[in-house]
């Protein structure tokens, strides 16, 4: 599984590292961000967790 953040969509509401902090965080650019390549073991439900919240689907988790 791979997150994936579309820069250009996200509106930095932070609310992606507050679910899943493994995955994402906040960038110098002030939005969010993947942190990772891939989502780590035991991680999983989190960062769909976080695809799912994201107010304006910027997040996706491709399989």
């Amino acid at each position: 599984m791979k997150p994936i953040v579309d820069k250009d969509t996200c509106i930095a509401c932070g609310l992606c590292p507050s679910i899943c902090p493994e995955c994402f965080d906040m960038q110098d650019d002030g939005k969010a961000g993947a942190i990772v390549e891939d989502v780590p073991d035991g991680s999983e439900d989190s960062a769909k967790e976080a695809e799912e919240s994201c107010p304006v689907d910027a997040i996706t988790i491709e399989e």
